[in-house]
């Protein structure tokens, strides 16, 4: 991302964020609620167009191209939303397999192939024939990210994928996630707040704040650095820069915004800035 700017009427949501995100890493944004996380997202995947800048996938502009190239740019990507988002009436099975059928030419016989394996890595052979709606919340997150792996994506874009789950299935869903990561080798971006589960899945993270990127670095150099924000937010304390009021104007900010944090050059790779939109 190249100072992406996003606003709705005067109030401007995103302002100049610029970052790089790894190539064959995890890599989390965190921030308040109501600070620009979803609208980041939505305009990585072209749900929205941002006033100014750019985004780049391979080198690839995303903003401003037509309708046809964006359509092929996101065929680098998968998704998982915060609620799945999966087919009600249609099975586990057909719900995984879906972007297989509507995107490929791959015969039953292969798309059964893939279904069974993306389905086993995330421990849902057993439920495949059940409807959404028979299952557990985690369960259907389970069967989401199933469906977010199944076109083997370069870039999977998670949307708060802890939200609705109780403790221990988050973590049983981050084990998911490092799991799948390692596996698959793609690029994973993670929109959300829980900094436990960032801890245990992320490789670098950022933090959004009042509509600015406040930091961006690996794990190691966030968790140690003197940033009041980004101190204040990780450690989860009511001391600091962020108030109960965290959508205050900028005039009102108390200090400034730290500097961002550089990831090492040899870790920042050619996704250029991450982006575009979700695979079907």
């Amino acid at each position: 991302m190249r100072g992406v700017t996003k606003s709705f009427g005067r109030h401007t949501v995103l302002q100049d964020i610029t970052f790089d995100v790894p190539r064959g890493k995890t890599t989390a944004i965190l921030g308040p609620s109501g600070t620009g996380k979803s609208v980041l997202l939505k305009t990585i995947i072209g749900l929205l167009t941002p006033e100014r800048g750019q985004i780049f996938v391979d080198g690839e502009p995303v903003v401003g191209i037509r309708e046809k190239e964006l359509y092929r740019i996101r065929r680098k990507f998968g998704v998982l939303f915060q609620d799945g988002a999966l087919f009600g009436s249609m099975s586990l099975f057909d719900n995984i397999a879906f972007p297989l059928r509507e995107h490929t030419s791959k015969s039953e016989r292969e798309i059964r192939r893939i279904v069974l394996d993306k389905a086993d890595l995330v421990g849902l052979g057993d439920h495949l024939t059940k409807l959404p709606g028979e299952v557990s919340g985690g369960m259907r997150k389970r069967a989401g990210l199933a469906r977010a792996l199944v076109l083997d994506p370069e870039i999977i874009l998670f949307d708060e994928p802890d939200s609705g789950l109780d403790p221990v299935r988050v973590a049983y869903l981050d084990d998911l996630v490092v799991t799948a990561q390692r596996e698959s080798g793609a690029t994973f971006f993670i929109i959300t707040h829980n900094i436990q589960s960032v801890m245990r899945t992320a490789d670098y993270m950022g933090l959004l704040f009042r509509s600015r990127l406040v930091a961006f670095g690996s794990k190691a150099e966030m968790s140690t650095t003197a940033d009041p924000i980004v101190t204040q937010f990780l450690q989860g304390r009511a001391e600091g820069p962020i108030a109960m009021d965290e959508m205050a104007e900028p005039e009102d900010q108390p200090g400034g915004l730290g500097a961002p944090l550089a990831a090492s050059a040899g870790s920042v790779a050619a996704l250029g800035p991450v982006s575009s939109s979700a695979a079907g």
